[in-house]
């Protein structure tokens, strides 16, 4: 399948480095949206950040409640590497699409995987090439997304960092009405962290997670800790101050940023 159609922003009518992308989903059959920032770089084979959003939120949320662009700005003075920062839509299902293959729904997770890689790789050619590492993150269900879709698509990952992540699709039922049947993939185990990272266990990239100490989702980041300590998973978990809000997200997205550039900084 290909990207059948994309609108892009102007940038003279557009903020300063921010672009919008309009993409005809070959996976969803619609039409979602992309922000990126730092979006005129001229850096060639730029990095890429894949920020994925929580439940409620579309693709600005990260920029315009988290203010994840003020935060890349004032790290990059301090020497952070350079990145491409790619803020996708979930693809808009109910309050959360979970990032999930769900059928004659829609294949969200295919959306995120297939079409907002092409449609960033078309759009920023000849600076995003297959040399571009990619990287993923992701708040709440975002960090779900982040986790699962970076263990289950290893090869196209350079690390993983999630911030006060569901880390089973039962959580989700803490912010939604929808019923848990209605997550429910052709295959069962595909909603399972665990289960693709068991599967991926000798090829995964870095992965780091962190939850607040007030944040509701605290037990089910401590499960998976444990989880991956049981299972072997290398990986990196962190508690800090904070509950299941903005201001937490806004302060720790910092750790992701620093965290990749170590990371990029390493291959050069």
């Amino acid at each position: 399948m290909s990207i059948e159609r994309l609108e892009v922003s102007a940038p003279e009518y557009s903020p300063s480095k921010t672009q919008f992308v309009t993409v005809h989903s070959s996976h969803l059959d619609g039409r979602h949206d992309i922000s990126l920032y730092n979006a005129y770089s001229t850096k060639r084979d730029i990095p890429v950040i894949l920020f994925l959003h929580g439940v409620y939120g579309n693709h600005w949320v990260w920029m315009n409640l988290g203010g994840i662009h003020q935060v890349y700005d004032a790290l990059r003075k301090q020497g952070l590497q350079e990145f491409l920062l790619v803020m996708p839509s979930d693809g808009g299902l109910k309050d959360g699409s979970a990032y999930l293959p769900l059928g004659q729904k829609g294949d969200y997770d295919k959306w995120i995987i297939d079409d907002v890689v092409q449609a960033v790789k078309q759009i920023k050619a000849p600076y995003v090439t297959d040399k571009s590492r990619w990287y993923i993150s992701g708040l709440s269900m975002g960090g779900y997304g982040a986790l699962r879709l970076g263990v289950k698509y290893p090869e196209q990952f350079s690390a993983i960092s999630a911030h006060s992540s569901i880390t089973r699709i039962e959580d989700m039922a803490q912010f939604v009405d929808t019923p848990l049947s209605f997550y429910d993939c052709a295959d069962a185990k595909e909603t399972n962290i665990l289960y693709w990272a068991e599967k991926s266990a000798t090829v995964l990239p870095p992965i780091r997670f962190d939850c607040g100490t007030d944040d509701t989702l605290l037990e089910s980041n401590r499960w998976l800790n444990r989880q991956f300590l049981t299972f072997g998973i290398d990986h990196m978990y962190h508690e800090y101050p904070g509950s299941h809000q903005w201001s937490y997200w806004h302060e720790h997205v910092a750790k992701s940023f620093q965290w990749f550039s170590k990371i990029e900084k390493s291959y050069a």
